[in-house]
Parts: C-alpha cells; structure tokens; sequence
C-alpha cells in the first residue's frame, strides 16, 4: 500500500513538470498526423501500407464481405490493445504508458476528422479509385511524409504512435536493428495480405509506400539525434577541457598523442556535442582566438551515460 501511495506521489510530480507537458504536447501533435494521414490518404483508396491502419482496412474489408461492418478505427484500437500489452512486458512501462494514451486516440482523432471534414467531399465521386490527391502515387507521397514525421516525433520521446511501431521498437531494442529496416520488414508482411482485397497494382504502390516510410523514419531519426563527434589538438588543451566540462557541461577524453612530424608531445580532446553545443564551443575558440587542428563528424545514435552528464548541470 505504501508503495503504491510512494508511486501515485512520484506520478503526480512528474505530471507538474515540464517534461510531461512537453512529451504531452509531442505525443497529442503527432496523433493528429497520424489520424489525418490514415483518413485522408490511405482509407478513401484503401491503399494498403505495412501499417497496423492497413491491416485495419484489409479486416475491415474481410468482415464486410461476411456482413459485419466494423469500422477501421475500432479494429485499430483493438490490435493496439494486443500491442501494447507485449509492450509493457518487453519494453518497459514508460513506453507502454505513453503509448496507451497514442493508441487509444488514434481511434477518436480519425472519428473526429470524418465528422469535421469527411473525405467524400475531398475526392472526385467519379474517379475510379478514390484519391484526395486526384493521384494515387501523391496520396502516397503526402502519407509517407506525414507518418514518419509523427514516427520520429514519437520515437525521440521513447513513445509510438502505436500498432506496427511497437513491433519496430522491440526489434530494435533486442536486435539493434534501425528502426526504419524494422518498419519496412513488418510492413510488408502486412502489405502481403492486400492481396485479399486489392488489384496487383495497388499491392505494389503499398509496398513502394512501405519501404519509403521506412527510409523516411531513418533520415528524420537521424536528423533528430544528430550528434558531433569533436577531436581537437591545440597547445591551449587545458582551456578548451576546462571550458567543454565546466560551461557545455560535457565529459570529454584527452589522449597522449605524439606529432608525426616533429614528434613532439601533445594532448588531443574527444567529446561528444549537440549541434547547439558544437556551435557554442566553436564560438569560444574564435573569441579566443584559440589555434587548434580540428575534425567534427556526424553521429547519429549516442548510446550509455552521454545524457547523464547534461542532466548533473
């Protein structure tokens, strides 16, 4: 009892802070696009991408032929149940948190987007497959873009927008696979079963979409964890650790190096640095006019204690 009285305490101080609003904000953003990429661009055409949404439609469509009208926001909720489930267990419950509260609005945002604007206004009555776009291949394109930007908005806070991107998540957490090679691979699984209700063309465009979301989820993940991998060499070592520790608030490595030319003693620096931070240190050695040999090159995932020391400060 007192335990669960020492966590409702903890829960309630953390709704207060910053960081909740901040992920709140995220995740309920990131939720909408989702909602609007499924409505508008994958149910008109039924367009069938390796996503929970496009299995929804496939069983969607399969109970309808039986005579049973389940609507596809209803069957996405229910597998999102079964998900997140396996995601407490395997992940943890702060990303099975965050995702029941992604999964279970996914659901209610697309009901709201029919009642606000149906997608029967947007799309031509007389077309042969329905498309807001006028274009299959531009519905698939808008899509993409929109839900590997709520995937990425999502995965930066440890969250999902649920279904297929849980499934993505475990991958990556045990097997180190990225996370867009872990969407595609899922996703054309799910692209398979089109075939019970889709001509061989519209297969082919899910599969196209697949592979494009997952190549779209990798270059926003990187673009949004890029780091700078900084290596420096100067006479003015000691300043430039001193400054790195003390004003970025970052740890560094210094390593005894000897000069190939006049095999002299020197120091050189190693740190790991946000764009933001790389900028502010590259800003003091101008000021200083410090002279140093430098190189910066780009990384994309920073694993262990790195965020720790930013949180001491």
């Amino acid at each position: 009892m007192r335990k669960f009285a020492d966590s409702c305490t903890v829960g309630l101080e953390y709704v207060g802070t910053w960081k909740f609003w901040k992920e709140f904000i995220i995740m309920t953003l990131a939720m909408m696009i989702t909602a609007a990429a499924i409505y508008y661009f994958l149910l008109p055409s039924k367009l069938v991408i390796g996503t929970v949404a496009g299995f929804g439609i496939v069983l969607g469509e399969a109970f309808s032929t039986l005579g049973i009208q389940i609507k596809v926001s209803t069957i996405i909720l229910l597998i999102n149940v079964f998900l997140l489930v396996i995601a407490c267990l395997l992940i943890g419950k702060d990303f099975g948190l965050k995702t029941v509260y992604t999964s279970l609005i996914l659901g209610p945002l697309m009901d709201l987007f029919e009642k606000i604007c149906p997608y029967e206004k947007l799309v031509d009555p007389s077309a042969p497959i329905p498309s807001v776009m006028g274009d299959l291949w531009f519905d698939l394109i808008v899509f993409v873009l929109l839900i590997s930007i709520a995937q990425t908005l999502t995965f930066s806070i440890n969250a999902s927008t649920g279904g297929l991107d849980i499934v993505a998540k475990i991958v990556n957490r045990y097997f180190h696979y990225d996370m867009g090679a872990c969407v595609i691979y899922s996703g054309v699984l799910i692209c398979a079963t089109a075939f019970l209700i889709n001509p061989f063309r519209l297969v082919i465009i899910g599969l196209v979409g697949t592979w494009l979301n997952g190549v779209m989820i990798d270059y926003f993940t990187a673009s949004f964890n890029k780091r700078k991998r900084v290596c420096i060499i100067s006479e003015e070592s000691d300043l430039i650790r001193d400054y790195i520790v003390n004003h970025i608030h970052r740890g560094c490595t210094l390593y005894e190096i000897r000069g190939g030319f006049e095999k002299e003693s020197k120091v050189e620096i190693e740190t790991i640095l946000t764009q933001e931070e790389f900028s502010t240190l590259m800003a003091f050695m101008k000021n200083r006019k410090i002279e140093a040999f430098m190189t910066a090159g780009n990384v994309s995932e920073v694993y262990g204690t790195w965020f720790k020391h930013r949180k001491a400060d």
